[in-house]
């Protein structure tokens, strides 16, 4: 009984500080790169629309690789691109138009009927699309990346860990009481 409870009080440690350092590392590498969590040179973003389903579903975090020469890709690379300032829209390229010099890229989600209205400038290519997509874990990264989330991913952790710190010390407490009652007996 007392090493299941060892195993379990272990585990659990480890479980909670995997969990603390996890929410560091998300929180603090999405605040140094400006807000854009990275990792191993690939933007993690986040698909907040069903355009591209059902490949990348609405929630999703999609794994981007930024630079390079943004005049490289061709018809069906998948990038992410900017519609506007605040808004980043993945679609799949349709067609690929070279004239004087100078590219232009359509495209469409494919989930959508017709091609995007705007075609897409070189210069507007965040990056490239790679295929790695985690479901549903988007919604999760959004959250942790506003000011309440990260607040909240990095101080409930820490408070659990305090909780189990002291859970353990009292425990501990009590069994030193324990035993110096049993050895002036």
């Amino acid at each position: 009984m007392k090493r299941a409870k060892k195993i379990i009080s272990g585990t659990l440690t480890v479980i909670l500080a995997c969990i603390f350092i996890l929410m560091l590392f998300i929180t603090i590498s999405s605040r140094a790169s400006g807000g854009e969590p990275e990792i191993f040179g690939h933007q993690l973003k986040v698909v907040l629309s069903g355009s591209m389903e059902p490949g990348i579903k609405t929630g999703s975090i999609i794994a981007i690789e930024p630079g390079g020469d943004m005049t490289r890709f061709k018809e069906d690379d998948v990038i992410t691109f900017k519609m506007d300032e605040d808004k980043l829209v993945t679609h799949r390229i349709v067609g690929v138009t070279e004239a004087n010099g100078s590219v232009i890229y359509e495209t469409k989600g494919d989930n959508n009927n017709a091609p995007d209205m705007d075609p897409v400038l070189p210069e507007n290519v965040v990056g490239e699309y790679n295929g790695f997509t985690i479901p549903y874990v988007g919604y999760f990264l959004e959250f942790a990346q506003s000011k309440e989330g990260s607040a909240l991913l990095l101080i409930v952790p820490g408070i659990l860990m305090l909780i189990y710190a002291g859970f353990s010390i009292f425990r501990a407490i009590g069994e030193l009481e324990i035993k110096k009652k049993d050895s002036t007996t």
